[in-house]
């Protein structure tokens, strides 16, 4: 028996697959609370790793004395690309962006400060998976307004009243 026989054809909207967690968000089914536990380790792990390579870029400006200035500019650079991203990728967990171009735009900025968006993504996986509520949103809207088209086709159309004509 093929998977197809075996569960019976969904009718209606279908939830959005989240990264690592397909749509296990929807009942928090399977081993849902273990991926959000790995995930959040992975996230700060992999943090603390690109702390670690940012240090021996650190030494290497040290090493190649380019002075005090250029020194505090990349430290700085880094922390407010870093908040910058932080901010942004939290927002993306709450909601969709009002303008995709922007976001788009800013991708280098997000790419730069990449210690940010790891730390929001191990942040928020303490909460639920990232961008689970703006998913679920999303769907107990579609799932309702496709109950409501529903409900208002029930019926055999044939066996209504007809309106009185004045």
């Amino acid at each position: 028996m093929s998977d197809e026989e075996q569960t019976p054809a969904r009718t209606g909207p279908q939830p959005e697959e989240i990264r690592f967690f397909g749509t296990t968000w929807v009942d928090h089914s399977g081993p849902y609370a273990l991926r959000r536990a790995g995930l959040a380790a992975g996230a700060l792990a992999a943090a603390a790793a690109a702390c670690f390579v940012l240090r021996f870029a650190y030494e290497g400006l040290q090493i190649a004395d380019v002075g005090g200035v250029v020194n505090v500019l990349v430290v700085i650079m880094f922390a407010v690309c870093s908040a910058i991203a932080f901010v942004r990728t939290w927002e993306g967990f709450l909601r969709r962006p009002a303008d995709p171009a922007r976001e788009e735009s800013l991708r280098s900025l997000k790419a730069i400060g990449f210690i940010g968006s790891l730390l929001a993504y191990f942040a928020r996986c303490f909460v639920e998976a990232p961008g689970e509520k703006l998913r679920r949103t999303e769907y107990e809207t579609a799932v309702a307004q496709y109950e409501k088209r529903r409900a208002a086709r029930t019926g055999n159309p044939t066996a209504r009243k007809k309106p009185k004509r004045k």
